[in-house]
């Protein structure tokens, strides 16, 4: 069973930049497809972004393409998620979720691991 842990958030003003981690433990984390997803104050969870086990697929949100890039270094069991141009419509607690397999999906119910999540707060 892998474990999953986020950090990397803040407290950022619009425009800047921010690159959040999501570090696995447990072993076999190359098994295991990656999403992120956020959750805002009064909002349900909504998919930001997700990669395949071995990288060769990614997915954004509409809202996020081109602004976000999510990638992964298999040595270091991390998928990182740099987040560029933010606004304040980003703020949320941004959460990592594993899935075993190589499909990528946006739905969260899909992901059985997850961590307790970030905290990105971006100010206008």
């Amino acid at each position: 069973q892998v474990q999953v842990v986020e950090s990397g958030g803040g407290l950022v003003q619009a425009g800047d930049s921010l690159s959040l981690s999501c570090v696995a433990s447990g072993g076999g984390f190359d098994w295991y497809t990656v999403g992120w997803f956020r959750r805002a104050p009064g909002k349900e969870r909504e998919f930001v972004a997700a990669i395949s086990r071995r990288g060769s697929t990614t997915l954004y949100a509409d809202s996020v393409k081109g602004r976000f890039t999510i990638s992964r270094d298999a040595a270091k069991s991390t998928v990182f998620l740099q987040m560029n141009s933010l606004k304040p419509e980003d703020t949320a607690v941004y959460y990592c979720g594993a899935r075993g397999g190589s499909v990528v999906t946006m739905t969260p119910s899909d992901y059985r691991y997850w961590g307790q999540g970030t905290q990105v707060t971006v100010s206008s």
